[in-house]
């Protein structure tokens, strides 16, 4: 076994039990904290130099925590899409197949839009979903129409710089 493989197996025998029950206690959910662990887990197997980690469960802490808190922001994302869904026609309504898709769609703009002002996030949602034009959006959100030029302009920046770190 090399260095890395017995520093993570180190690890996760000294750890795996503690962040599995903070997990539970923060979710109330063994199944998930038990989901969170293992993959937190896994994210630790993709680093680079395990074996540089000074802080292990100042490391695993903060994993699972981003896992947790993406799994909260999926909820929601369905719970709200699932809302929406739910006030359209059945014959219009998409496959299983493809409301998991489009989940997944919207997750992934949530991610590329990640960090962004809320105005910023406004204007492209308003851009590119509901096709409203920078007059349309200025007056919708009291805002120049220079400001939303601005505004978008960071939003597409973003974006590009998402998915440049994706590559």
């Amino acid at each position: 076994m090399n260095d890395s493989n017995s520093v993570i197996q180190h690890l996760f025998e000294q750890n795996h039990t503690w962040l599995r029950s903070r997990l539970r206690a923060r979710t109330g959910c063994q199944q998930h904290a038990e989901d969170l662990a293992a993959e937190t887990f896994l994210r630790v197997l993709s680093m680079p130099a395990p074996e540089r980690i000074r802080e292990p469960r100042a490391l695993l802490t903060t994993i699972a925590y981003r896992l947790l808190y993406e799994s909260w922001r999926r909820r929601d994302l369905e719970k709200a899409y699932l809302r929406l869904l739910a006030g359209t026609a059945e014959e219009v309504q998409p496959s299983p197949e493809e409301q998991l898709e489009l989940i997944d769609r919207l997750l992934h703009l949530d991610r590329l839009l990640n960090g962004l002002p809320g105005q910023a996030k406004a204007v492209f949602v308003c851009s590119f979903v509901e096709g409203l034009t920078y007059s349309q959006i200025s007056q919708r959100l009291g805002l120049s129409v220079t400001s939303i030029h601005r505004l978008m302009a960071s939003a597409l920046h973003n974006c590009w710089e998402a998915l440049a770190d994706e590559r």
